[in-house]
C-alpha cells in the first residue's frame, strides 16, 4: 500500500456512485483502481460516464475478480441493502477494508459477524453515512455544547422524496428483504434521531403504509429516550423532498435545513432562544469527499473511524424495533 494513497475498488454500479466515484477520484489520499458489477458492461459504462479521463482503471463483470485483486486495499460496497452483509464478509475474508453504504446490514447478528470478521482479518470497516462528515453538524454540536438551547428534550427528523419510475426498484420487495423507505432513507432518519442524545432509545412506537409488495412507502414514529425525552422521525416516498432535523431544548432550538447538502451550496442552519434568533451560512463542503478522505486517512495512518460498529449496531437495532412496532401495532422495547 502506498503510504499516501489508499487503493480503492467499487463493488456494484449503483446510482450512488454518481457521488462516491468522483469523491474517490478527487481525494488526494485515494486512488480508484477498479470497478466491478454483475451486470455485463455496467462497470465499464459507469466509468465511461463518470470518469472517462481515467484510462488505467480496470472494469470487471465478475465481482470476485475485484475481491481477489492484489492491488486493491479497500472496497466501496453500494450493492442492494440485503446483499451488504454477504459481500462485506467476502471482501473482508479477502483482506480488504470495506466502506459499506448504509445500512451496514439488515440484522444486528450480521453486523456482529462483520465485526468479528474484521477483527480476525485486521481490516477496517465503516457504515457509509456520508452526511456526518459535513461541518454543519459539528457547528450544531458546538451550539448545543455552548448551552444556548439548554438541555435537549426533543428531536424531529424527516427524510423524503417523491418516488420516480426509475427508482421503483427501491419498493419492489418487502421490508424483510431490504425494500421500502425504512431501509433506503430510513437509516438517515433513525441515525439523526439518535445522534443528539447521550443515550440510546429504550422503546419505539411507529406506523407505516405498505404497498402491494410489503414495502413501506411512508413510515413515522417516536423513540422514547426516557425522562420525557423523545425523537420523532418520518420517512416517505410520497412527500416532497426533505432531509432535515430540528433539536428542541429547554431554552431554544436548532434546525439543520438540509442534511443531504449539495456540494455546490453553502449549508444553512438556524437557532434560537429567548434572547436571540440567528441564521448561519457555513462554508461549501462535499460530505462524500470528506467521507472518502476520512476513511482513507484512518487506514493509511491506523486511526479509528468516526462511525463505529457500536453505532451501526444501535442504528440497526432501532430500525428493527421500529419495523416490529409497525407490524404488530405495539410499543416495542429496544434491546
Amino acid at each position: 500500500m502506498a503510504e499516501h494513497q489508499l487503493r480503492w475498488g467499487i463493488l456494484g454500479a449503483a446510482r450512488v456512485n454518481e457521488k462516491l466515484l468522483p469523491a474517490i477520484v478527487e481525494a488526494k489520499n485515494a486512488k480508484l483502481m477498479a470497478i466491478a458489477s454483475r451486470r455485463v458492461g455496467a462497470a465499464a459504462e459507469l466509468l465511461a460516464k463518470l470518469a472517462p479521463q481515467l484510462t488505467d482503471v480496470e472494469t470487471f463483470d465478475d465481482p470476485e475478480s475485484l475481491l481477489t485483486h492484489p492491488n486493491i486495499d479497500a472496497i466501496y460496497l453500494p450493492m442492494s441493502n440485503e446483499e451488504h452483509a454477504e459481500w462485506a464478509l467476502k471482501a473482508i475474508n479477502h483482506g480488504k477494508h470495506v466502506l459499506i453504504e448504509k445500512p451496514m446490514a439488515l440484522t444486528v447478528a450480521d453486523i456482529d459477524a462483520i465485526e468479528a470478521a474484521a477483527k480476525a482479518h485486521s481490516v477496517t470497516v465503516m457504515e457509509g453515512f456520508m452526511y456526518i462528515f459535513h461541518p454543519q453538524h459539528d457547528r450544531i454540536k458546538d451550539i448545543i455544547d455552548s448551552g444556548k438551547i439548554g438541555d435537549i428534550r426533543t428531536v424531529k427528523t424527516a427524510f423524503a422524496f417523491p418516488m420516480k419510475p426509475a427508482r421503483l426498484y427501491r419498493i419492489n420487495r418487502d421490508i424483510n428483504n431490504g425494500g421500502g423507505a425504512m431501509w433506503d432513507i430510513g437509516p438517515y432518519a433513525i441515525h439523526t434521531a439518535r445522534l443528539w442524545f447521550e443515550q440510546e432509545p429504550t422503546a419505539v412506537m411507529a406506523m407505516a403504509k405498505l404497498n402491494e409488495h410489503g414495502a413501506d412507502v411512508s413510515l413515522s414514529g417516536v423513540f422514547d429516550f426516557t425522562d420525557g425525552k423523545f425523537a420523532h422521525f418520518e420517512m416517505s416516498f410520497e412527500h416532497a423532498r426533505r432531509s432535515e432535523y430540528e433539536i428542541i431544548g429547554t431554552k431554544g432550538g436548532i434546525k439543520c435545513h438540509t442534511v443531504w447538502q449539495p456540494e455546490n451550496e453553502a449549508a444553512t442552519i438556524s437557532w434560537w432562544n429567548d434572547e436571540q434568533t440567528e441564521t448561519e451560512s457555513l462554508e461549501i463542503a462535499n460530505h462524500f469527499n470528506l467521507e472518502i478522505e476520512h476513511f482513507s486517512d484512518c487506514i493509511l495512518h491506523n486511526k479509528p473511524v468516526k462511525l463505529t460498529f457500536a453505532d451501526a449496531r444501535a442504528n440497526c437495532a432501532a430500525i428493527n424495533a421500529t419495523l416490529k412496532s409497525t407490524a404488530e401495532s405495539i410499543k416495542v422495547a429496544i434491546d
